[in-house]
């Protein structure tokens, strides 16, 4: 997976992280409008980053434990978190370290579109889950790139790389294209029900100079970003 590419650009990201539109006001929200109530849930947040998704979630009441491939996000994580805790430098593309059906719930927040291949990760996931416990994610809207590159193969999974500017810091980040049908394929395969696809508006706290011209002029309610499922461990 090469997720400690990110030691790289870490803290320029952690820092864009914490206040612009994607992170900040529309992906996390989402993804703790999806989680619901966790008071007393053991949660484990795959590929956790700099670990604010954690840190929202334990204060709704949830007993966290994170991971990540990048060291150096591990260390934010752990200046946010405090040493209670448990944060491993783990690689999802490998066997996690973590007992089978240790977690009520799994959250990976905009992490699989850097695998080619899900089938092994997602297999993970579900080891590590309960029956009938939940696998909240979030990945790059695959119609995003059918607008922005016509000439590409929608139904076709390949590499892609974008440019971003993170804080000031320009960055080069691979992502996996797959269609949605491909997305939704790898998830039944992995002996996961799918009981919510959500295509989220930003939230109402979003400050008004964040939101896209189209937003503000009233034209539509929300924008193509990501797209966040909920799954359920059969």
């Amino acid at each position: 997976m090469q997720a400690d590419h990110y030691d790289d650009f870490a803290d320029s990201y952690h820092t864009e992280n914490a206040a612009s539109l994607e992170n900040e006001y529309y992906e996390r929200p989402a993804m703790i409008r999806l989680a619901g109530d966790v008071d007393g849930r053991r949660i484990l947040d795959a590929g956790c980053g700099s670990g604010p998704l954690s840190a929202e979630l334990r204060t709704e009441g949830a007993i966290m434990t994170g991971f990540d491939g990048s060291p150096r996000m591990l260390a934010l994580a752990r200046q946010r978190l405090g040493p209670d805790v448990p944060l491993y430098v783990a690689d999802l593309a490998e066997p996690l370290p973590f007992a089978d059906e240790a977690f009520d719930d799994v959250v990976a927040s905009l992490v699989l579109h850097y695998l080619e291949d899900w089938a092994g990760p997602l297999g993970e996931l579900r080891r590590v889950l309960k029956p009938g416990g939940r696998l909240i994610l979030s990945v790059n809207h695959p119609l995003v790139r059918v607008f922005t590159h016509r000439d590409e193969d929608y139904f076709a999974t390949r590499p892609y790389s974008e440019d971003y500017e993170f804080a000031g810091e320009e960055v080069t980040l691979t992502h996996w294209h797959r269609p949605l049908q491909g997305m939704t394929s790898a998830f039944t395969a992995a002996q996961f029900d799918i009981t919510l696809v959500s295509e989220p508006a930003p939230s109402p706290n979003t400050p008004v100079e964040l939101l896209t011209p189209r937003i503000r002029r009233g034209e539509t309610t929300s924008f193509l970003s990501f797209i966040f499922f909920v799954l359920q461990a059969r």
